[in-house]
């Protein structure tokens, strides 16, 4: 595997900081890393790639923009991003998982595609971000709100290092108030998610998403969450019959 270079834009520096995070959620996630592309494509039929692309668009991020994707895995998000920047953009992948980030530097490293040198991996804490404020055009988050310790406490950094005027996507599984999507959804989870994960050995590791989308807030409480931090204004959108969300905050 190459090897992984976390370096940060030159015209910012960083000061040490220790990621905070759950470490059992970090565990989880380094252990997961070296399948967790295929996972992602079997679990959701590919249609995951199809929520990316919306979140990417809601986040108003535009050729020359510098932008950051929070909790970016694998980098998904962080290469959508990087085409719509382009080689005048600049993009920064931030996760607390070093293996998750191994396996994106890998893939970019193989890609053909050179618009993907505008992207910097890093490894850092999603409540403590080694940003000064107001720097980011636009920001993602795909699937990391849910499984921050301290998701006001996220919501605050983003909009810490969000220029004003500018807008923060975050995708993740929907905790829908309908008690009818709420069983379809555990239905899933528990007939197709865990099986899936148990061929791969890793049946114990996803185990803890049915507890961690019933844990999760509502759309209209990260609404809330939003505007309590600051936000000017905020909007959760269902997608895929309510099994997915999407929350779009303004600066």
């Amino acid at each position: 595997m190459a090897s992984l270079q976390l370096s940060l834009p030159s015209t910012y520096s960083v000061r040490p900081r220790p990621v905070r995070c759950a470490d059992e959620r970090q565990t989880l996630f380094n252990r997961i890393a070296p399948v967790y592309d295929n996972l992602n494509d079997l679990l959701s039929l590919g249609q995951h790639r199809v929520w990316k692309r919306m979140a990417v668009s809601w986040s108003g991020a535009k050729m020359g923009d510098q932008v950051l994707d929070l909790c970016c895995g694998s980098g998904d998000l962080s290469f959508l991003l990087s085409e719509k920047v382009g080689s005048n953009g600049k993009v920064t992948g931030l996760d607390f998982s070093k293996e998750q980030l191994s396996v994106a530097s890998l893939r970019r490293n193989m890609s053909l595609k050179t618009c993907y040198k505008n992207i910097d991996w890093v490894e850092g804490d999603a409540l403590d971000l080694p940003f000064p404020d107001g720097y980011f055009d636009a920001i993602t988050m795909g699937y990391g709100l849910r499984n921050v310790v301290d998701k006001y406490r996220a919501m605050q950094e983003m909009f810490r290092v969000l220029k004003p005027g500018s807008r923060v996507s975050i995708l993740d599984f929907n905790k829908s108030t309908q008690p009818f999507t709420a069983s379809i959804q555990e239905w899933m989870i528990d007939n197709v998610v865990v099986p899936v994960a148990t061929s791969y050995g890793l049946a114990k590791e996803y185990e803890y998403l049915k507890s961690s989308v019933r844990e999760f807030l509502t759309g209209k409480e990260l609404e809330k969450v939003a505007l309590q931090v600051g936000f000017s204004s905020a909007r959760h959108y269902e997608i895929s019959g309510g099994i997915m969300g999407n929350l779009v905050a303004k600066r």
